[in-house]
């Protein structure tokens, strides 16, 4: 995918960042993702797109298709009549917020109404799915789904960030799917934690049976107890303490020998901070013990607590260096 967007509406007029926003095309979720690693310096841009898209939409499941569709008149309307040079270029800002609107009346006809579970660093919630599926969504991260599902077909969510799943079977034996960036994982019922995050996706089984389906059309087929990451385009298998990975479930955090890089990014993360590490040395010490994930400062304390590091945090900003 190589593109140049000379303004942010560029952006809002793409189909494969509209398809990355709302999660309707897995292909299109990972291109853009690409994309995005790629050129780094678009970033800003991205953003102002995804917050401009944000201040548009009312996130409610009784949104009706006629209000999108007044919405798209509205909107045409103020196109018309944005006829003068200094209108133009909130005219291409209107057309691009139109197409949105287009995008959406399609998406809500062919797709039937989305709900969405959102969580905001820092946060964890527990909530129940219309067939009875068991959720815990982790810290900023989003589960969507259909809210007209029928017994006899697959039930769908589409998942950015961390979440655990407790499957409900149902009568008719339905497919349970979970879309990610990199690959599905088709269930019927069983217990499961999945990782959709930037340069990290993963599952983890711990009861039932799972299969995962890449978007290169590679399957792979998971036991109780077995964990696989997607690495390299490609999923592998490997060992892991399975009480370490979904401690966060109890809002806490596991860490055995951890070096102290990957708990920094894990804050990261789960909080929306940047950690600063003051050397190499102090990012290959390592952690162990279980520390309480219900508040940032208490964790900072809790790691400064094991004697080894000094933490100072300056508002967003948390510092970590090796004890004087």
């Amino acid at each position: 995918m190589s593109k140049n967007y000379t303004g942010v509406e560029d952006i809002l007029c793409d189909d494969v960042f509209l398809a990355w926003y709302f999660r309707t095309d897995i292909r299109a979720v990972r291109q853009w993702e690409q994309w995005m690693a790629a050129n780094p310096g678009s970033g800003p841009r991205v953003q102002q797109a995804v917050e401009f898209l944000q201040s548009l939409y009312v996130h409610e499941a009784e949104l009706l298709t006629h209000q999108l569709t007044g919405a798209e008149k509205h909107l045409l309307e103020k196109i018309k009549r944005a006829q003068t040079p200094i209108a133009s270029f909130r005219s291409k800002w209107w057309m691009a917020a139109a197409g949105v609107v287009i995008l959406a009346i399609g998406v809500y006809t062919i797709q039937g109404h989305r709900s969405a579970l959102r969580t905001t660093y820092g946060e964890i919630k527990e909530n129940k799915l219309p067939d009875g599926t068991e959720v815990v969504v982790n810290a900023d991260s989003r589960v969507t789904y259909s809210s007209e599902w029928t017994d006899g077909k697959d039930r769908e969510v589409w998942l950015t960030g961390e979440a655990f799943f407790h499957v409900s079977r149902t009568p008719l034996k339905s497919r349970f799917i979970v879309h990610t960036g990199h690959f599905d994982v088709i269930v019927t019922g069983t217990k499961f934690n999945v990782v959709s995050r930037q340069g990290k996706a993963n599952v983890l089984l711990q009861e039932g049976s799972v299969t995962l389906h890449t978007i290169e059309g590679k399957e792979l087929q998971l036991t109780p107890g077995d964990f696989a990451e997607y690495n390299n385009d490609r999923l592998v298998k490997r060992s892991v303490k399975q009480d370490s990975l979904v401690a966060w479930k109890d809002h806490k955090l596991s860490f055995d020998d951890t070096p102290l890089r990957d708990v920094a990014s894990i804050i990261k993360e789960q909080y929306g901070v940047t950690v600063r590490l003051t050397s190499e040395a102090t990012a290959r010490k390592t952690v162990s013990g279980i520390m309480p994930n219900d508040n940032l400062n208490i964790l900072l304390k809790s790691l400064e607590a094991t004697a080894d590091f000094e933490v100072t945090r300056h508002g967003d900003e948390i510092i970590i260096q090796d004890h004087p």
